[in-house]
């Protein structure tokens, strides 16, 4: 059997771009052969993919990309921060992004679509084999308009077009480019820091209202007020809530005092033409997932196989 050191390890993890472990693996059951390592590795890729779809991957990162009046933002999870930094994945998730620009939002159909000679997903799969972390396709968002331009923003930027937020705005006009990339990228930071819900007051989650309408409720009857001024505060509260949610009735971030519905009219005053702040995209890295409390002293301890002191019972 081959002697495997540490240079032939560090060898196949730089080309597989798999675990040190995994890589070890790959050389002693090949005897050593880097390229039947790195079959084995692909071969060995499905069943660990499989294996390491049960854990959360919460980190990742957001791609977005415009092409004149329409844009595409998608979000890809992984387990760890450091695989964000990996030149694989992101080039992954610069290419699905690409596919959702002309595809659309559906995940099936981008899963499904070809990229360099497999379909999506059989790339993700292999991409799940030798990065060895779990990783997800989460979710996909395209904006388009007739005319004017879809504008988009990257937030906390790793590398070009990819981030932690992710905000495309589309406005309708006939307005200039120039004059519409400018006030996009405005309301595209706005977005990014103001973290609306909705476009319009309308378009609010009705149920979340109700929640919030419940909290009102039971802190203005602590005020031991008469019902009927109870009823008005809690209505105060509600009306509140939805300005301050709804995009375009929020106080721009640059100014904190304008409405974003009479930036953008202004903003189409000065150019002589309508502008209409059609739609928006923010997508925030990892919202909405439930991360795993984990310790990773303790996953490494483990992951050596040398027997752990438990820790003794209380007196």
């Amino acid at each position: 059997m081959a002697d495997i050191t540490a240079s032939m390890v560090k060898d196949l993890r730089e080309k597989s771009g798999a675990g040190m472990m995994d890589c070890k693996k790959a050389l002693s059951e090949t005897n050593g052969d880097m390229e039947a390592a790195l079959d084995w590795l692909r071969t060995k890729g499905l069943a660990a993919a499989a294996k390491k779809s049960s854990r959360t991957a919460a980190e990742g990162l957001v791609g977005i990309e415009v092409s004149g009046n329409k844009g595409a933002a998608v979000e890809v999870n992984s387990e760890t921060d450091f695989v964000a930094k990996n030149d694989q994945f992101q080039t992954f998730v610069r290419d699905v992004t690409s596919v959702a620009l002309e595809l659309g939002d559906d995940i099936a159909t981008i899963k499904a679509a070809p990229l360099g000679g497999k379909t999506v997903e059989e790339v993700l799969t292999n991409n799940i084999a030798t990065i060895g972390e779990n990783q997800n396709l989460r979710r996909a968002k395209k904006l388009e308009v007739s005319k004017g331009a879809v504008v988009g923003y990257v937030h906390n930027q790793q590398a070009p077009g990819l981030g932690k937020i992710g905000v495309l705005v589309a406005l309708e006009s006939e307005a200039s480019d120039d004059v519409l990339q400018s006030l996009g990228k405005q309301l595209a930071m706005h977005v990014a820091a103001a973290f609306p819900k909705a476009l319009n007051e309308e378009d609010l989650d009705e149920e979340e209202i109700e929640r919030e309408r419940a909290i009102a409720a039971e802190k203005a009857a602590e005020s031991g007020k008469p019902a009927d001024i109870i009823a008005k505060m809690v209505e105060g509260s509600i009306a509140k809530y939805r300005k301050e949610h709804a995009l375009v009735s929020q106080l721009f971030v640059m100014d904190g005092k304008t409405k974003i519905s009479d930036v953008v009219a202004k903003a189409g005053k000065d150019a002589g033409t309508s502008i209409v702040l059609k739609d928006y995209v923010r997508f925030q890295l990892g919202e909405g997932i439930e991360k795993e409390a984990s310790d990773f002293a303790a996953e490494v301890a483990a992951a050596s196989g040398v027997p752990q002191k438990q820790a003794e019972p209380a007196a």
